[in-house]
């Protein structure tokens, strides 16, 4: 679609968002909507007629009442103020059920707007995630969707009426004054627009700091409340208040050079309507002098100029607001246009589970061009066995489990299920026939409940207590006073680490996968919560083909085949005791993890020793460190 104006950094906005906007306005299927709407413009146009009448009765009650007492006939001068009630009342009716009867329009169109960017931003890949702010991102569709409000109260039902009054109300001066009063009056309109519309134009700047420093200031907030544990570890508070009080500091400023603009506005505005009302009516008391106009002339040549008036008074909050409208809106779209980088292939297919054997074709991946992670690596994961990865940070090992969840595409080469290429089966069926368990285990901030019956949106009761009895949590959950009604916190940070791997671990048996993935899920625990967790790992992956991801190899020992990792290539494989003996990079590994392991046990001991003086522990300590 053609960009149709300037970007909004010389003071306008990218109309797009109003002809992307009108699918939504005149939905397809919705024959009940586009009634509403045409409906809608009928009261809009009858508004208006109503409006336009209510000067013109005015008049005629005017001259009525001017005349003499014996000449006023009381009927007429009652049929008149009656007509000129039933103006009032149907300028008003029309235009309530106008708002009433599109309000549903309205509404569905936010609605529809907002769930479709909402559901295409989980639609992006990982790296569009890792790459924006949630913060700004939640803030984005926010103020889109209250654009859109913004963008139709104002647009339809203020500028296009005020447009239409006007040329109704200069052919009524032409007609029954004269095309200089008529001009008058549009020149008026039209300098008071110009001058609206020029300094809102300038103003819309500090609008925009307004908005960026909100945005921000937004975005800090968040961030720094998902870190609480982080700020309070490292005593900085008064450093997380400071960002936030900048952040504010700007948002005041602009706050105050918008105020400030906004009062030379008004008066420039004021002092327009002022001298267009002055000469029209002294244009009008000349006429009267002369016999050419009546009293009910200059009553409605006044009605009229305050009829107009009215609408014109909020055209630079209407032009400010439909601009930011127009720029919330245009960023939202981008969001709701932004493309996939990983899609389904045209003809893919559902995943078919046979056994559930994973392999791995001389993939080679990279997450920018010039840095390669895999280098054309090759292996298998049979039907029903264990197959561990392991190697240093930076290995290459949790790309693994990015790419077998297809949440980025491979360079080259191919991942299979089964015989079947990843890219050719529908993410949703591919995803849902794995299930992971993550090194950090972030949890909802709802309900033990609802975060384990999330592996299963729907399961029953009996089946989410079956989840957690296997996952050997439920004696926790029933000790605590609000059982499976229990919060767990922002990201679960009101359970410990095992607490929420074992609620990790009840959804995924909840899901019940074919495939099951465990991506360092116990490297993050102490030695003693790491063995119950393992333990509990082990029944779960039994006769499941598991690819284990992992740190600490005393985790992996029992695999049936162990990976060796070192900068995107495999270097070593085979099972535990053969690559031991192998006396290759494994074995040197697992005797540096096991001489760190004595060397804890050994401080432990020192430290709960209390035979040992405080200067001997100290000795100890700093030998078992070594």
């Amino acid at each position: 679609m053609p960009r149709s104006l300037v970007e909004e950094g010389n003071g306008t906005a990218q109309v797009d968002p109003l002809w992307r906007l009108m699918p939504y306005l005149w939905p397809k299927g919705r024959a009940d909507l586009r009634l509403r709407v045409l409906v809608s413009l009928v009261c809009l146009v009858l508004a208006i007629l109503a409006t336009a009448t209510f000067p013109v009765v005015m008049r005629y009650v005017t001259d009525a009442l001017a005349k003499s007492p014996a000449q006023i006939a009381l009927s007429s001068a009652l049929g008149l103020i009656g007509a000129y009630v039933v103006a009032r009342i149907l300028m008003q009716a029309f235009a309530q059920l106008r708002d009433g009867v599109f309000a549903k329009v309205q509404y569905h169109a936010m609605r529809e707007v907002g769930v479709s960017t909402f559901a295409h931003v989980h639609t992006l890949s990982l790296r569009f995630h890792l790459e924006r702010k949630t913060g700004g991102l939640s803030r984005v569709i926010e103020r889109g969707t209250k654009g859109i409000d913004t963008l139709l109260s104002f647009a339809l039902f203020n500028i296009f009426p005020t447009l239409f009054q006007l040329l109704i109300f200069c052919a009524i001066l032409v007609t029954t004054l004269n095309v200089w009063i008529a001009l008058v009056t549009f020149a008026m309109v039209v300098a008071y627009g110009w001058f609206t519309l020029a300094v809102t134009r300038w103003r819309i700047q500090f609008r925009r700091e307004m908005n960026q420093s909100d945005q921000e200031a937004n975005t800090k907030a968040v961030d720094s409340l998902l870190n609480y544990e982080t700020v309070k570890y490292f005593n900085n508070e008064a450093h997380e208040t400071r960002r936030f009080d900048r952040s504010m500091e700007k948002y005041a400023r602009a706050s105050i050079a918008s105020q400030t603009s906004l009062s030379i506005l008004n008066t420039g505005q004021a002092i327009i309507v002022s001298l267009g009302m002055g000469a029209v009516m002294a244009m009008t008391a000349f006429g009267i002098k002369y016999g050419r106009f009546t009293v009910g002339d200059f009553v409605m040549a006044n009605a009229i100029l305050m009829q107009l008036y009215m609408p014109l008074n909020l055209l630079g909050t209407v032009y400010r607001e439909i601009t930011q409208a127009l720029v919330d809106m245009d960023a939202m779209f981008r969001l709701l246009h932004q493309p996939q980088e990983v899609v389904d292939a045209p003809d893919a297919r559902p995943l078919a589970i046979s056994g559930g054997e994973i392999e791995f074709d001389q993939v080679v991946f990279a997450y920018e061009p010039a840095r390669t992670i895999l280098k054309g690596i090759s292996f298998k994961v049979p039907a029903g066995k264990t197959v561990a990865v392991v190697g240093p940070s930076g290995a290459g090992k949790s790309t693994i489990s990015r790419i077998l969840y297809r949440f980025y595409d491979i360079k080259s080469g191919a991942v299979r299920i089964d015989g079947q290429d990843i890219r050719m089966v529908t993410q949703a069926s591919l995803r849902q026939a794995i299930g992971i368990v993550p090194q950090d285990t972030v949890l909802f901030n709802d309900t033990i409940r609802y975060n384990i019956a999330y592996g299963r949106i729907g399961a029953s009761e009996a089946e989410i207590e079956d989840a957690a009895r296997m996952a050997q949590i439920e004696p926790f959950i029933r000790d605590l006073p609000e059982g499976y009604d229990a919060m767990v916190g922002e990201r679960g940070l009101k359970l410990s680490g095992g607490e929420k791997q074992r609620v990790a671990i009840a959804r995924t048996i909840l899901k019940n996968p074919p495939i099951l993935l465990l991506d360092e899920a116990t490297s993050a625990l102490d030695t003693g919560t790491e063995r119950e967790i393992q333990s509990q790992l082990n029944l779960v992956s039994r006769n499941r083909t598991t690819l284990v991801i992992a740190h600490r190899l005393s985790t992996v020992v029992d695999a049936d085949e162990i990976l060796v990792l070192d900068h995107g290539e495999i270097i070593e494989r085979g099972r535990h005791s053969e690559l031991l003996a192998r006396g290759g990079h494994y074995a040197a590994m697992w005797n540096k993890q096991k001489e760190a392991a004595a060397a804890r046990e050994r401080l432990k001991a020192v430290e709960h020793d209390p035979d040992v003086s405080p200067d001997a522990a100290r000795l100890r300590r700093e030998e078992a460190a070594e």
